[in-house]
């Protein structure tokens, strides 16, 4: 796998954000630099995902945007052959990142790293535990109800789902305001005013965002009853859900 780099050299490529061979360098400290109480909200999917399988005889987890297989690795590590793992993306870079990650587990079919289109297709296999850590976000919005209807679908009985999403505020100078707020964050992480303003306008309509509202409206029609929010820091929200 290849070492750990900086994000702060990184400059982007073309006029639309993706998820290239640079990205994928140096995606976790990106993360680390760009994601508001980056720790506190990997640990939490990581405890909260734990509570779900807590009794399930046969654990099995989907990470739907895998990317480089951070969310799926604290699992792995934890339950290694006492359950099964699969993790989608659409990031060529990202998947060869995961399979190094992973290659013992999948030699021994642990763990399945595949190429898949959420908005085209699904796993057709039904799940303990499914997550989908900032990764809806950069799905259309006309194909969004449908993968959550496939991600209730896709759960067993008492089965949990656990999204983080960015979010908008609920009127636009709420928005604005938090927005304003996060930017300040990550200059103070170390990133430069141009090299913000570039990346928000590489992801403007890559990464299309909906109020909290509106995501919640998403997982009940698909079904859900049992839905609650565990973390939220100005415009990024976690949803916990249980079929």
């Amino acid at each position: 796998m290849e070492e750990k780099s900086s994000s702060l050299n990184h400059s982007i490529q073309g006029d639309k954000w993706e998820f290239d061979k640079e990205v994928t360098s140096c995606f976790e400290d990106m993360l680390e630099r760009s994601i508001p109480q980056y720790s506190i909200m990997r640990k939490s999917v990581f405890n909260l995902g734990c509570k779900i399988l807590e009794g399930k005889n046969n654990k099995s987890i989907l990470d739907l945007g895998c990317s480089n297989g951070l969310s799926l690795e604290p699992f792995v590590l934890k339950y290694g052959a006492k359950a099964r793992y699969k993790g989608v993306d659409v990031s060529e870079p990202m998947l060869k990142s995961a399979k190094e990650r992973f290659q013992g587990y999948i030699d021994v079919n642990i763990v399945d790293i595949q190429y898949m289109d959420v908005t085209r297709e699904f796993p057709d296999n039904i799940f303990s535990l499914i997550m989908s850590v900032l990764t809806i976000q950069f799905t259309p919005i006309e194909y969004r109800q449908k993968i959550i209807q496939n991600i209730y679908d896709s759960l067993e009985k008492n089965g949990g789902f656990i999204m983080v999403e960015k979010v908008l505020g609920n009127c636009s100078e709420l928005n604005e305001i938090m927005v304003d707020e996060y930017l300040s964050l990550k200059e103070n992480n170390g990133y430069t005013k141009d090299q913000i303003i570039r990346k928000q306008m590489a992801l403007e309509g890559v990464l299309v965002p909906v109020t909290s509202a509106w995501n919640v409206d998403l997982l009940k029609q698909a079904g859900f009853r049992k839905i609650d929010v565990f973390w939220r820091w100005m415009n990024f929200e976690g949803y916990i859900c249980i079929k």
